[in-house]
């Protein structure tokens, strides 16, 4: 599943792709290696229409998942929708769009793990991983204590033929057109669910290996 993607375009361009009219993040950096528990941008609808805020990677986890835990790093890539625990994220107050340029599935070569980077074309254009947001206390890391973050993670579903070629388990949700956005975020859930398929095969190409961020663009 992926655990990694980067996010590199410039904060006016995300602003203006994904007509985000309220921007909560600041003098945003470009983040070519963005890994679970740490901060990004997502888009989610507000008050005053779509607002560009950050929010930390990984959704609560199941309490089964927790027995015996004292920490819950969260849920990077949801798969089960079906599941009471994510039902209840699923409508669009909490449905979000999670930006990236490029994402990262690792490959097996001489027994070790090499990220391998997938993008929509080598110039590395803007997509976005259908998300699910919500804000939540929990204890992320012990040496951090209880925390009220906003806390994010993106659908998975079945890969398409170049993602499986390296991870034949599962690929994220990958919305690219602006219909598919309007959609994610402000159908009822009987449309949305329609959008959690793969990519066509031969929509992503193989862009870097070999390096833990991606921040090479053209």
């Amino acid at each position: 599943m992926c655990n990694l993607y980067s996010i590199t375009t410039p904060q006016t361009a995300l602003r203006e792709f994904l007509n985000a009219v309220i921007d909560k993040t600041g003098n945003l950096r470009t983040l070519p290696g963005v890994f679970p528990d740490t901060e990004a941008p997502i888009v989610r609808n507000g008050g005053e229409g779509r607002e560009l805020a950050m929010a930390r990677w990984g959704m609560p986890s199941p309490r089964f998942v927790l027995e015996g835990k004292k920490t819950d790093p969260g849920v990077t890539n949801i798969r089960n929708t079906a599941s009471a625990h994510w039902r209840r994220w699923l409508g669009p107050a909490h449905r979000c769009l999670v930006p990236f340029t490029s994402f990262s599935e690792y490959d097996t070569v001489e027994g070790r793990k090499v990220p391998v980077w997938f993008a929509l074309s080598e110039d590395r254009p803007l997509a976005c991983f259908a998300g699910i947001w919500t804000q939540w206390t929990s204890t992320r890391k012990l040496k951090e204590g209880e925390v009220t973050v906003d806390a994010y993670g993106f659908l998975t579903t079945d890969p398409n033929r170049e993602v499986k070629a390296i991870h034949p388990k599962a690929m994220p949700v990958i919305l690219t057109e602006p219909d598919e956005i309007d959609l994610w975020l402000n159908a009822d859930w009987k449309e949305a669910a329609k959008l959690q398929r793969p990519l066509p095969d031969g929509a992503l190409t193989i862009v870097a290996k070999g390096e833990r961020q991606d921040g090479a663009e053209g």
